[in-house]
């Protein structure tokens, strides 16, 4: 009995010093949700030299700032693990766009798309300082065009040896893993051998492989298959990107996730990402049959040129829209074509139009064609269904992602995932629609994510843990972007620390550029 109470009299000493210590930031009268995905309950959270130094009852502490959450949720900061923000990173540091939307991390060069010198970019993130953390994978298509171009065929002995080097050679730079998106050129051109051969590398340095599948549509199944066999044959945790699926399988999501948990139940680490629409975004290479894009534009240019090889281009077109169920390209969006940005809202169909032109399959193809000679554009493209949305959404292992970069305000016709993703699960699925629960789409946005790419110092509140965090009201988050008009901020989200710094205040940006690089477990100083 006598040590019980000096037990309790210790912790009382303790929790009583930790009550009276002095924080750079302290938030109060929270409604607190960890990221574990355990219940909410009221409290404070201090902030010291960039990390959480206590969470609880804090009512006695001070700090140099103090913010009142009362009747709002204190979380750990979003976690993006699908975004491509290269290129953007100069034009817009403030990522504001992101920090809106609570996020404080993002993980880059996904769906095979890296920077190639992971070391340099690195460098070159640590000296610009971006408002969010980043973490970066090497991508497939960039490793495999630097040892053998747009080539059409397996690589040689010499030629995969060099690949092997320079994924081992990022790995040790931070990367956290390997990815491919195998609809892409020259990505679309290997094997899966290939590619289990290059994700071994990877895996020996403890990394992560995410992929872009080969299909995502009516070879949905063989795609999910082959994504998990690289795993299974490399040893390594699976993520699969941006987990959807058009026609003809839509209804179909309840078999994609059996094979999802089957892995698991093998002991394969398999988990999913998926952004919260119905609608997808990217090049409008995508829709061109791979072959013909072999060793780049120029050769395109050829072949179309040779009316046999057009016919055959054509008929492969026409046979992909019978097979997605489509009449015609109606479904598909510019978001930016920059050879004429007038064109940029506008589907397919209706560009066709414009040019005098029928609205047949075969004309539309012709106008596709065109855009492509013309340097090709970015693409959203209308094909899922809300109910599939939903289903995903339900399953434990998926995590929510943007798939979006940083986006330059008024620039192009953008899908407006990349400025709302995460305010509209909080505000439609969470609030409105109650597909989920809040505490379940926090852990999809923080400790699952963090889990997943070995953060372990990210993606829960609680002492020692890096300060990352969100301040939102559960009432009114919302995101406002809309695919007419996409350049808009989502709401709701009061304030935003990335590593301790007071990053968006009273829904305000404040300019802080507080993001530093998160790298991988192999990481070699």
């Amino acid at each position: 009995m006598r040590k019980t109470a000096l037990s309790i009299l210790f912790a009382a000493c303790f929790i009583g010093a930790a009550a009276q210590q002095r924080f750079d930031v302290l938030i109060k009268n929270g409604r607190i949700i960890d990221g574990s995905g355990n219940p909410w309950f009221k409290g404070d959270v201090g902030i010291k030299a960039g990390k959480i130094a206590a969470v609880g009852n804090l009512q006695n502490a001070t700090a140099a700032k103090t913010l009142d959450a009362g009747g709002l949720v204190v979380a750990p900061g979003f976690i993006d693990v699908h975004t491509h923000i290269e290129d953007d990173e100069r034009k817009q540091p403030t990522a504001d766009n992101f920090i809106y939307d609570g996020v404080t991390t993002v993980v880059t060069g996904n769906c095979g798309s890296s920077e190639n010198d992971l070391p340099r970019y690195f460098s070159f993130i640590d000296s610009l300082r971006l408002s969010v953390n980043v973490a970066s994978f090497i991508g497939h298509n960039n490793v495999r065009r630097a040892a053998m171009g747009m080539a059409m065929r397996e690589p040689s002995a010499a030629e995969l040896d060099k690949m092997r080097s320079h994924i081992a050679g990022a790995m040790k730079a931070g990367a956290v893993g390997f990815s491919t998106g195998l609809i892409y050129t020259p990505g679309t051109y290997s094997k899966s051998q290939e590619v289990i051969e290059l994700a071994k590398v990877a895996a020996s340095y403890g990394g992560l492989y995410t992929s872009h599948m080969r299909s995502e549509a009516d070879k949905i199944f063989e795609a999910i298959d082959e994504t998990i066999n690289i795993g299974r044959q490399a040893k390594m945790r699976v993520e699969i990107s941006h987990f959807k699926v058009g026609k003809p399988n839509w209804g179909r999501t309840a078999e994609m996730i059996e094979k999802v948990e089957d892995a698991r139940l093998e002991g394969i680490d398999v988990t999913v990402d998926q952004y919260p629409y119905t609608a997808s975004s990217t090049g409008l290479s995508s829709i061109i049959p791979s072959w013909a894009l072999a060793d780049g534009t120029d050769s395109l240019k050829a072949r179309l040129k040779n009316p046999q090889i057009y016919k055959k281009l054509e008929a492969e077109m026409v046979g992909d829209l019978k097979r997605r169920q489509r009449k015609n390209f109606d479904y598909a969006m510019v978001a930016n074509y920059r050879a004429d940005t007038s064109l940029n809202g506008k589907s397919i169909m209706e560009i066709n139009r414009l040019r005098g032109r029928k609205s047949r399959p075969a004309d539309e193809i012709r106008t596709i064609l065109e855009m492509m000679e013309n340097g090709g554009a970015q693409m959203v493209f209308h094909g899922m269904d809300e109910q599939d949305v939903e289903k995903i959404m339900q399953y434990p292992y998926t995590m929510i992602a943007s798939d979006a970069s940083i986006r330059v305000w008024n620039e192009g016709v953008p899908h407006p995932r990349g400025y709302g993703s995460n305010a509209r699960v909080l505000g439609r699925y969470v609030r409105e629609k109650k597909i989920i629960r809040l505490e379940d789409a926090i852990r999809k946005m923080t400790s699952l994510p963090a889990q997943k790419m070995e953060f372990k110092d990210r993606g829960l509140l609680k002492a020692g843990m890096a300060a990352d965090v969100v301040v939102f009201d559960p009432a009114t988050v919302a995101d406002k972007s809309v695919y007419n008009k996409p350049h808009q901020y989502s709401t709701g989200f009061r304030y935003v620390l990335v590593n301790g710094a007071l990053t968006l205040d009273n829904e305000k940006h404040t300019g802080a550029r507080a993001g530093t690089i998160l790298r991988g477990p192999s990481y070699e100083k």
